[in-house]
């Protein structure tokens, strides 16, 4: 249960840290405005977003906000009740704490804030909630394919009549 406690202690911080950063890009970005952080690389532009990544189910606010509380009540309790390893706690506290501060917006204004927009490729503008959630599954991801690969060695060294 206190892996539980931290797990929520740490996504609400992480909930804290974007709604903070979208308060200040709304005030010091909107409306429209254009701030350089790395010059030709990276700029924060205020941007809002009525779909999910990429824009994708544009304007479908219910079904979002629907889906995705599922998703992380789904989450939450699976952390609270569970005890994976560290890591995949990591990725999914990551994840809750993402996926929370983007439904705040969505269930206070249907509409995400977002504000870091790569200027040397073409991609989506996006924010530090979707940071953790790209981060999130990418951990565990990652997670997934070294735990695979171990197996692999050890059955390796068991040699080929192993699984018999």
């Amino acid at each position: 249960m206190l892996y539980g406690i931290l797990s929520m202690a740490a996504a609400a911080v992480l909930v804290g840290i974007d709604q903070w950063l979208k308060a200040w890009a709304t005030a010091n970005l909107l409306p429209g405005g254009v701030m350089p952080l790395i010059p030709g690389i990276v700029e924060l532009r205020y941007s809002l977003n009525q779909g999910m990544a990429f824009s994708l189910l544009w304007g479908k606010q219910t079904f979002l906000i629907a889906i995705t509380s599922i998703a992380l009540l789904a989450v939450a309790v699976y952390l609270f009740w569970k005890r994976p390893p560290l890591v995949e706690r990591i990725a999914w506290t990551m994840v809750l704490g993402g996926g929370v501060g983007n439904l705040i917006d969505r269930i206070a204004s249907g509409q995400v804030v977002d504000y870091l927009n790569f200027q040397f490729v073409d991609f989506a503008i996006f924010n530090f909630a979707d940071i953790c959630v790209t981060g999130g599954i990418a951990l565990l991801i990652l997670s997934v394919l070294v735990g695979e690969l171990r197996d692999h060695r050890h059955k390796s060294k068991e040699g080929p009549d192993a699984d018999a």
